[in-house]
């Protein structure tokens, strides 16, 4: 494992920011009653499926609470676009390389677990006398550290009367999976009022990871509208040669089977793809709405308590996911729809609301933040570092200007395999939607993606006149000024971060 620690994040970013990470020594500032912490993560959800975030059919009024009484950022990214690693990335605060668990631990002879001896957020604030309690959905093998209550899926867990495991005991529950995990949620909260202790709920989502089931009362969203498809619908991947080859996430490639028996016969091609899609994209949506409707439910019995004041939400998602862009559903790229992902946070005793800061944010920041919002010293093996600055409105001068990527899944399979044998499909590598590990770095305007087992061969993207990373101009004799300054600050990030692939 690196050496890397958030010492030594300072040193490279400026000793300067050091101050930020530490809720009191700033004589002048204000002190604040250790706030309440709540959590909220959903599972694959795109950055803008948010009305407020200017969806223009999805409607999140409970979202849009969020947003209106704290911040919405516009440039938040994960660092890893997979469920089990962007869990562990939000709870220790490091990437994947440094906790361990670089994919989704699907390959047979190859387990991942989240490294023992990395402290998370809520291990911290329960070590500092907060009462914590985790509801939903894990998906990390091992059981759960630092919660004096948990009541989880087993893995993936099911819609539609889910089992939940409750500290460690089976219990087989009548209902569905969302409100259900609410349901857990509000108990939890109810129980944490006698306590006299702060509390932090992590409360987490199965929805609205695939195969979607939406509740029975939303089954029929959307019904009577033909869904938009996105401007990258019919890509033919040109300029993009690994992306030409992950058919498993096409749409008219990979989902046909799903729907076998529900699709109208003789379809054509094209319309065939049209049906899945709209059959796909509105489960999807129809499943994030009854997250919104549930977190509704939360953040009314934070009002009727007296609670919202002095509790500090944090909600995201593990990852982004492709919905019809480039004609694919899934994650792992490190085109937009995949790396981006929702951010809110509402503190309302100290963060004013409506605020849509412009600054990145990954989620290596957000056990940090957590941590500085609750007035406890960040651990020094924390990677991230606290958004509390920028949600006050005195971004520091030093503040990130790059976001950083390492996709690692099927990594260890490439090793000392020459290029010929991963063209048979029967190897491990095409088991993963056919991605294979790339890292990159993305700036305000570029993109550069370094796919280091297939050559390498690199992409650019200038998101300004390309937002949809259609053209990969790499190869172009203009762009080798470009690249001479984003590789090296891709090799510093990755040194930084001690990311060794």
């Amino acid at each position: 494992m690196s050496s890397t620690t958030r010492r030594d994040a300072l040193k490279v970013l400026g000793g300067g920011a050091a101050s930020s990470f530490l809720f009191q020594g700033c004589g002048s500032k204000p002190t604040y009653p250790k706030p309440n912490v709540l959590f909220v993560m959903t599972d694959d959800q795109q950055h803008n499926e948010m009305s407020c975030a200017g969806h223009p059919i999805l409607q999140t009024p409970n979202m849009d609470r969020l947003a209106k009484g704290g911040a919405r950022f516009q440039n938040a990214f994960c660092t890893n676009s997979l469920c089990a690693p962007g869990r562990a990335t939000v709870l220790t605060g490091c990437l994947s390389n440094i906790h361990g668990i670089r994919g989704n631990s699907e390959m047979a002879d190859k387990v991942e677990e989240l490294n023992p001896d990395l402290p998370t957020f809520p291990q911290v604030l329960r070590d500092n006398g907060y009462h914590t309690g985790l509801m939903g959905k894990w998906h990390i093998r091992q059981n759960p550290r630092g919660f004096d209550d948990w009541n989880i899926l087993p893995g993936q867990g099911v819609y539609n009367d889910p089992e939940f495991i409750h500290n460690g005991e089976k219990r087989q529950e009548s209902g569905y999976a969302t409100d259900i995990t609410t349901d857990f949620a509000l108990d939890f909260l109810r129980k944490s009022a006698s306590g006299g202790q702060p509390w932090c709920l992590v409360y987490q989502h199965k929805a609205p990871h695939r195969p979607f089931t939406p509740a029975e009362r939303h089954a029929h969203l959307f019904d009577d509208i033909d869904w938009p498809k996105p401007s990258t619908y019919d890509d033919d991947y040109a300029t993009r040669r690994i992306a030409k080859e992950a058919e498993d996430m096409r749409f008219d490639i990979s989902l046909a089977s799903d729907y076998a028996d529900e699709m109208p016969k003789n379809l054509s091609a094209a319309a065939k793809k049209d049906w899945i899609f709209n059959r796909f994209v509105k489960d999807h949506h129809r499943a994030t709405y009854g997250v919104d409707e549930n977190l509704g439910r939360i953040l009314d019995y934070l009002d009727q308590t007296g609670q919202a004041e002095d509790t500090i939400i944090v909600f995201t998602t593990d990852n982004g996911f492709f919905l019809g862009e480039h004609g694919w559903y899934d994650k792992r790229f490190m085109y937009e729809p995949s790396l981006r992902i929702p951010l809110l946070i509402r503190y309302p005793r100290r963060f004013k609301g409506g605020q849509v800061p412009e600054g990145f944010a990954m989620n290596i920041d957000l056990a940090p933040t957590i941590l500085d919002a609750a007035g406890i010293a960040v651990p020094e093996q924390m990677q991230g570092r606290s958004l509390v600055p920028l949600l006050e409105g005195e971004a520091p001068s030093d503040w990130p200007k790059e976001a950083y990527y390492s996709y690692y899944e099927n990594s260890w399979a490439f090793r000392d395999m020459a290029r010929e044998q991963m063209t048979d499909p029967s190897f491990a590598y095409w088991t993963a939607h056919r991605v294979g590990p790339h890292r990159g770095i993305r700036t305000d305007r570029y993109k550069l993606i370094e796919y280091y087992t297939e050559g390498p061969y690199w992409e650019l993207f200038d998101l300004q006149q390309d937002p949809d990373e259609l053209v990969n101009i790499y190869e172009e004799p203009s762009s080798q000024p470009l690249i001479a300054d984003l590789e090296p600050a891709l090799r510093r990030l990755q040194q930084h971060y001690g990311d060794n692939g």
